[in-house]
């Protein structure tokens, strides 16, 4: 049985694990690195961060960033979600993001956005099962290991905050 649990420091070490894991499989994201929990704790909103957890312990996390400091955009973040790949196709990711929905929607945010590489296609997948629309593609948007890659922006609009 999977549980989702406010993420907190003690859960680090699997969470960087597991980011580790999808840097190294080139379809989740441009980072090359893990950064220290430090940077990547001063660089979440605190209140919507969470993990998977199960009988062998983090499985999965999820978190967002504000997409700006400007007041306008106070109810638009930017999410990341990481599934264990030996947790994969356990419906881990689902429950991450259906637990970071009603934690943004019951804060007041209206939109959460994504980049996704085309190639990621399990993710792509999970997004548009909870609700995610595909807005465009940025082609050629940044270089990873010398090459171009495209990326697939997606946004889940509130249906209760407007």
């Amino acid at each position: 049985m999977t549980r989702i649990e406010p993420l907190a420091a003690a859960h680090w070490p699997r969470v960087a694990a597991i980011y580790a894991a999808g840097i190294a499989g080139g379809d989740a994201t441009f980072e090359t690195v893990v950064p220290s929990w430090e940077s990547w704790d001063a660089a979440k909103l605190p209140e919507h961060r969470f993990v998977a957890v199960d009988d062998s312990g983090v499985v999965g996390w999820v978190a967002v960033s504000p997409v700006s400091s400007r007041c306008v955009y106070s109810g638009v973040v930017e999410h990341s979600v990481y599934v264990d790949p030996a947790a994969a196709g356990r419906g881990v990711g689902r429950a991450l993001l259906t637990a970071l929905i009603a934690s943004t929607e019951a804060a007041g945010i209206w939109t959460i956005q994504s980049g996704v590489f085309p190639e990621n296609v399990a993710s792509l997948a999970l997004h548009d099962s909870v609700g995610f629309r595909r807005v465009g593609v940025q082609e050629r948007v940044g270089q990873q290991h010398g090459r171009w890659r495209d990326v697939v922006l997606l946004e889940r609009r509130s249906t209760v905050v407007h």
